[in-house]
């Protein structure tokens, strides 16, 4: 049986592939943040700890979906 993901669109956000706009989803898998694009299958997928450390004075903080 497959486990379903909640999944979050993020509005503005531009695929750096096929630069097609408000087709990323965010989601979590096995504890790390993923973020796919639905018109053509991009992925990029980045882990807590590199979360944490990528932040710099210009975020404002880093959304978390629980």
């Amino acid at each position: 049986m497959e486990t379903r993901r909640r999944k979050r669109f993020i509005a503005g956000a531009v695929c750096p592939k096929c630069q097609s706009a408000d087709t990323m989803m965010l989601y979590m898998e096995h504890g790390v943040e993923k973020v796919e694009c639905v018109h053509c299958g991009h992925h990029q997928s980045q882990a807590e700890q590199q979360v944490e450390s990528a932040a710099t004075g210009d975020i404002i903080g880093v959304f978390r979906p629980d």
